[in-house]
């Protein structure tokens, strides 16, 4: 996916930059004006408060250091509007987002739902000192989910073959979901699909595997998706909001940052990302541990 137009002059700057560091000890990112704000050389790499966005973002500090970077992690800083000022002044020059939440943080009211109209849109509201650079295949955004029982029983695939359901549908999720445009309105008006509404907030995986629903509210990155052997259903219509996983860097830096993260968002799968989290909740791994043997697996 392309850059910013506005950060293309700014990214070949930072390429050559590189290219010189390849021939001297000095660090690549010394001499630029992001890495000055933040008071050294160093890549400075952030992350939420959130097991999962930790893990994300220990992806790209090791492989980032094993690119020949020095790194400096700021992990658990908090949400947006915490951390958003430090990416913008430049004193955090990488950090793990969502392209759906993240568009709604600078725009609200966005009409944008697809992967592909959501990330353009965020190019577009992004503030001009930050860039987008690849987005990956795994996200954390909201699902409609059944167990893998129902879906092989049914013949599920994707959301709109649950019209074909003879059974009664009962949709389960946060009590606020009977509410949102994706609620059981936006299901059958999207989709001519007709559900019953259960609030099971908390216990919304519970209900479903215990089947008291038959669809579920999870989000897409939900270890237990694999614990519990659930089953996402595709979403052709956009009934969603896409919300993938892409790193949101210093925009003078998009070129350099680039040739390192963009190999990682390419390999970075919606399975992965579940498996990921599962080691960290179930198996209680380290997010460094995990991280290092997930490049390794794929050979970053």
């Amino acid at each position: 996916m392309k850059l910013k137009q506005a950060t293309r002059v700014a990214a070949v700057a930072a390429a050559g930059t590189l290219a010189l560091a390849g021939c001297s000890s000095s660090d690549p990112l010394a001499t630029q004006s992001s890495s000055e704000q933040s008071g050294s050389g160093k890549v400075v790499v952030g992350s939420q408060a959130y097991y999962s966005n930790e893990i994300v973002a220990e992806i790209y500090a090791q492989a980032l250091e094993n690119s020949g970077l020095e790194v400096e992690r700021q992990f658990n800083i908090g949400q947006r509007d915490a951390y958003m000022p430090q990416l913008e002044n430049g004193s955090i020059n990488v950090f793990p987002e969502y392209t759906g939440n993240l568009l709604q943080f600078f725009k609200e009211d966005t009409e944008a739902r697809s992967s592909a109209d959501v990330y353009n849109e965020l190019e577009k509201q992004l503030p001009e000192s930050l860039a987008v650079l690849d987005e990956a295949e795994a996200s954390d955004q909201d699902s409609y989910t059944v167990t893998r029982k129902f879906a092989q029983d049914n013949d599920l695939k994707s959301i709109e073959d649950l019209a074909r359901v003879e059974d009664q549908l009962t949709l389960g999720g946060p009590p606020e979901l009977a509410e949102r445009p994706y609620g059981p309105k936006g299901l059958e008006s999207t989709y001519g699909v007709k559900a019953d509404f259960s609030a099971t907030g908390d216990t919304t995986v519970e209900d479903l595997v215990a089947g008291t629903v038959n669809v579920a509210n999870v989000f897409t990155a939900d270890p237990r998706i694999k614990t519990e052997d659930l089953v996402v259903l595709e979403d052709p219509k956009s009934l969603f909001l896409a919300s993938n996983v892409v790193p949101v860097v210093t925009a003078d830096q998009s070129s350099t940052l680039g040739k390192v993260l963009n190999p990682v968002s390419e390999k970075l799968s919606a399975q992965d990302l579940i498996d990921l989290n599962v080691q960290s909740t179930v198996e209680k791994k380290s997010a460094a541990d995990i991280a290092k043997a997930w490049l390794a697996s794929e050979g970053l």
